[in-house]
């Protein structure tokens, strides 16, 4: 019986731009697609979110997809930048939802903490560890296309790492004693 194959569509989202990048993730993953949505900080607020939907949208209906990974917004300053930010995820997500796809979010810290080891890495140490792990060679001309790339490998190290498979999808202490009454000491 063949294994389904599995797709991981990663996102860092944006509101002028937004990477994207689709892995297909095996014992040893492979890129299929990373690029950009540009969009013109001169169009309507609202515009730009419809165009991040209907981009997320067809991105799911070529490529099929079994899971949808986003980066977390990070905590800054400027709050109407987080409320943008926050926004442009929203609508991301709204597309993966409609599609039917599990979603996973990741801090940047976590992102870059699974692809260098170094929850602080920059981006361009970010950009070295996926040529090295992925066999890449030419560097894109936005950092969002490999941070959407890095988000897709994380998702991918996290879902088949032993701790992730233990922990998944449990909502607490008593869920879990309930699932692993053997592990129970008397």
């Amino acid at each position: 019986m063949n294994k389904p194959v599995n797709i991981i569509l990663g996102i860092d989202p944006g509101t002028i731009v937004m990477g994207y990048a689709i892995i297909h993730a095996s014992s040893n993953p492979t890129m299929i697609t990373m690029d950009v949505l540009k969009l013109s900080g001169k169009k309507d607020a609202y515009e730009r979110l419809q165009l991040i939907h209907e981009k997320v949208a067809t991105l799911i209906r070529l490529h099929r997809p079994n899971t949808f990974a986003i980066e977390a917004p990070f905590f800054g300053k400027n709050v109407q930048s987080m409320l943008k930010l926050g926004r442009a995820q929203g609508v991301a997500i709204a597309a993966a939802m409609q599609a039917g796809l599990p979603i996973a979010e990741y801090s940047p810290k976590k992102v870059k903490q699974s692809i260098t080891g170094n929850g602080n890495a920059d981006k361009e140490q970010v950009w070295k560890m996926l040529q090295q792990v992925l066999t890449l060679e030419e560097k894109p001309q936005y950092f969002d296309a490999t941070d959407a790339l890095a988000v897709a490998l994380c998702h991918h190290y996290q879902s088949n790492s032993v701790l992730g498979k233990l922990t998944k999808g449990l909502k607490g202490w008593e869920e879990f004693l309930a699932k692993n009454p053997a592990r129970v000491k008397k």
